[in-house]
């Protein structure tokens, strides 16, 4: 993980996740499950390969669940809102404990900022943090409650005064 987190990293003010290393994250593609390749390809800005590896990816999982977000978030990025909502809902469906749950309705919540609707996009990480808080996932409680607090803040400046 230490590695991943020099080749990436979340942006505080968009919360998109953006390339630190290029040529780190690039080279890891021929080196990684395929769950991680749709992500990476996600990543690299290339949306398209992502996505068609990832309908791939979920159509021979046996547990979809992770297939399922990672898809969701190539079409995430590639602005195409409606498929990945479709594959966040069929995500809940298999979540089957807190944190899987959790890690969905963070997931929404990305989305959600990403869409402008920050107060739904609150709700969500609102409704994450408390998830991971009470599986004891306390770092990842922390991470929803500052993408809440951060949606919080642009929809309260976009509030007419």
């Amino acid at each position: 993980m230490e590695t991943e987190k020099k080749m990436w990293r979340t942006d505080q003010g968009t919360l998109l996740d953006v390339v630190v290393d290029r040529a780190a994250m690039e080279s890891r593609l021929a080196d990684c499950t395929t769950v991680e390749r749709v992500w990476l390809l996600t990543l690299l800005g290339r949306g398209d390969e992502a996505i068609t590896e990832g309908r791939g990816l979920l159509e021979t999982s046996e547990d979809p669940f992770n297939a399922l977000l990672v898809l969701a978030h190539a079409y995430q990025r590639t602005y195409q809102w409606r498929q990945a909502a479709r594959l966040h809902e069929e995500a809940l469906r298999l979540a089957h404990t807190r944190t899987r749950e959790a890690l969905v309705r963070h997931q929404i919540g990305r989305r959600l900022f990403d869409e402008g609707l920050y107060a739904a996009a609150a709700a969500e990480f609102d409704w994450a943090q408390d998830l991971y808080r009470h599986a004891g996932r306390t770092r990842q409680a922390e991470t929803s409650r500052q993408a809440k607090d951060r949606a919080l803040k642009i929809h309260a400046q976009a509030m007419p005064r």
